[in-house]
C-alpha cells in the first residue's frame, strides 16, 4: 500500500473566512497540499463581466496570508482554483497582486506557477464555425457569433492536467483561472498516482469547505485523505462532525444527475459509492469510478453588458395602498410611459419587487398575503445609466404622489431608508456563453515566475 495523501481545504470559498485553529490543527496532521476554491457562478454575471471579485481584498489577504506563510514556509503547495471569483485575467492579476505583497510583506521565496483560463473570441468564433461548441443544457440556444463578440470576456473551466504539470515542477503556489471546482482537489491526488475516480470524488467534497459536516458551513476547514481503494473526510473543528449521511448529501449537492457528474474530458459515476463511518466523525468513501470521454469538452462562460440600472428601495404600510399595489404600480408604470412618449419603450424597463408579500417566489406563492407592511423595490433597467436613472426618478415621485382611491394622507405613499433614495447600479450583465467546447485535451497552458525575497 502506498502512503495515504492528505488534503487540507481551510474554506469553502477563498475570503469566506475560517478559524485559525481548525487550519493549523489540519497542518499538525501532516498534509501534502493546501487547496482552496475562490470561484462561482452563484453571484451571477456580473463578476465576470465586470471583472471584479465576489469577496473584498482585505478579506481574500487574509485567508491568503495564513495559507501562504504555512505552505510556503512548511514546503506544502498552495493550490487556488477559479482566483477571484470568476477566473477571468482581470481577477487573476488581481489575486496575483495579493500573493505577491503577502510574500514581500513575509520575506518569502516562491515559485508561482499561472494558469490562465481566458480563451480568445477568434478561438471560440472558429470552434462555433466548425461545430465544435453544444449549449450546455436543452434550454440553452445554440452560440452565435453576435453572442460571442458582445461577450466581454470568456473562460472554460481546466481540468486537472495543467495543473497536475505545475505538480510536476515543484510550484510552490499554483494559481488558476476558471476551473472546475475539484479539479485542483483531484490534480494532488492524480499527482501521487491515487485513483482519478477517488481523486475527484474527495474534490467534489472538500471544495465547499466543511459544508459536508453536521452543522455545515463554507467557512472551516476539513481534512481529506486518499488511500488506494477509499477516502475519508473529517472536520477540523471539534463543533461539527462528518456523517455518511451528511458526506452522501453533499455528493448530491449541485448536480442535474443523482449519481452521474460530467467534468472537463471525463465522466464521474457514483452509483456504487458506499459511506460508512470508520471512528466518530471520519466517514469512508468507497467505489467513485472515473469514466475518460471520447472527446474532450470544457465548459465556457462569458457575460455581456445588456443594460444599465438604477434602483429604489422603500416601504409601505398603509392598508389601502397594500390592497391595491399591483394596480398603483402599474398606473405609475402608465404615467412614466406618457411622460417619455419620446423614448422608445424597448430601451428600458420597469420591475417592482415586493418583500414581504410573494417576494420570494412571486406569482407560485401558494399563500395568501396577511402582512401590515411591505417592503418595494423598483429598479428600471435601460441603455443607458442616465436614462435609467430619469426613468427611476419619475417612477419614485410618480409612485410616491399617487392620488389612489380613498387615501388619507398625502404627504406620501413611499417610506424611504435611505437617502438619496435613488442608487445607480452601474452595468448589468447576462450569461452569454454557457456552452461547451471541443478542444485539445492540452489545450491550457501554465506559465511560471520566481517569486524572490
Amino acid at each position: 500500500m502506498s502512503e495515504p495523501i492528505k488534503i487540507l481545504s481551510p474554506c469553502g470559498m477563498l475570503g469566506y473566512g475560517f478559524p485559525a485553529a481548525s487550519f493549523l490543527k489540519g497542518l499538525e496532521l501532516g498534509v501534502h497540499a493546501i487547496v482552496v476554491d475562490a470561484g462561482s457562478t452563484d453571484a451571477g454575471p456580473h463578476k465576470l463581466g465586470a471583472g471584479v471579485s465576489i469577496v473584498s481584498r482585505r478579506a481574500a489577504k487574509k485567508d491568503l496570508e495564513l495559507m501562504i506563510v504555512n505552505g510556503v514556509l512548511g514546503k506544502i503547495p498552495v493550490i487556488i482554483g477559479s482566483a477571484g471569483g470568476a477566473g477571468a485575467r482581470p481577477h487573476l492579476d488581481w489575486t496575483l497582486d495579493i500573493i505577491h505583497e503577502v510574500l514581500s510583506e513575509q520575506s518569502l521565496a516562491a515559485k508561482i506557477a499561472v494558469i490562465p483560463a481566458d480563451i480568445p473570441k477568434d478561438y471560440v468564433m472558429e470552434a462555433c464555425l466548425n461545430s465544435k461548441t453544444k449549449p450546455l443544457s436543452p434550454n440553452i440556444p445554440p452560440l452565435t457569433a453576435q453572442a460571442i463578440l458582445e461577450t466581454e470576456n470568456i473562460v472554460a473551466q481546466m481540468g486537472h492536467g495543467p495543473i497536475l504539470e505545475a505538480l510536476q515542477n515543484h510550484s510552490d503556489i499554483i494559481v488558476c483561472g476558471r476551473a472546475y471546482d475539484p479539479s485542483p482537489f483531484a490534480a494532488v491526488g492524480i499527482f501521487y498516482g491515487k485513483d482519478p475516480g477517488l481523486s475527484y470524488h474527495l474534490g467534489k467534497i472538500l471544495e465547499c469547505g466543511a459544508l459536508c459536516a453536521e452543522p455545515g458551513t463554507t467557512k472551516d476547514s476539513i481534512l481529506g485523505t486518499l488511500g488506494d481503494d477509499s477516502f475519508t473526510v473529517q472536520s477540523l473543528n471539534e463543533s461539527r462532525a462528518c456523517t455518511p449521511v451528511s458526506v452522501a448529501a453533499h455528493t448530491f449537492y449541485e448536480k442535474e444527475h443523482p449519481y452521474i457528474l460530467h467534468g472537463p474530458g471525463f465522466i464521474l459515476d457514483l452509483q456504487h459509492c458506499r459511506f460508512e463511518e470508520k471512528e466518530p466523525g471520519v466517514v469512508e468513501v468507497k467505489n467513485s469510478q472515473y469514466r475518460e470521454s471520447d472527446t474532450f469538452f470544457i465548459k465556457l462562460e462569458g457575460a455581456r453588458r445588456i443594460a444599465y440600472r438604477t434602483f429604489v428601495l422603500a416601504g409601505i404600510r398603509d392598508p389601502l395602498l397594500l390592497k391595491k399595489l399591483e394596480e398603483v404600480e402599474e398606473q405609475v408604470k402608465r404615467q412614466t410611459g406618457e411622460y417619455y412618449e419620446e423614448v422608445d419603450s424597448e430601451d428600458y424597463e420597469i420591475r417592482f419587487f415586493h418583500y414581504g408579500k410573494n417576494g420570494v417566489l412571486g406569482d407560485r406563492e401558494p399563500e395568501p398575503f396577511t402582512g401590515h407592511e411591505v417592503g418595494v423595490m423598483f429598479e428600471v433597467l435601460a441603455s443607458t445609466q442616465e436614462l435609467a436613472s430619469s426613468i427611476c426618478a419619475t417612477v419614485r415621485s410618480t409612485f410616491l404622489h399617487y392620488g389612489y382611491e380613498n387615501r388619507k394622507s398625502t404627504a406620501g405613499n413611499l417610506a424611504f431608508p435611505f437617502a438619496p433614495s435613488d442608487i445607480e447600479f452601474g452595468p448589468v450583465y447576462e450569461f452569454s456563453i454557457y456552452h461547451l467546447m471541443e478542444v485539445p485535451r492540452d489545450y491550457f497552458q501554465v506559465y511560471y515566475t520566481e517569486h524572490r525575497r
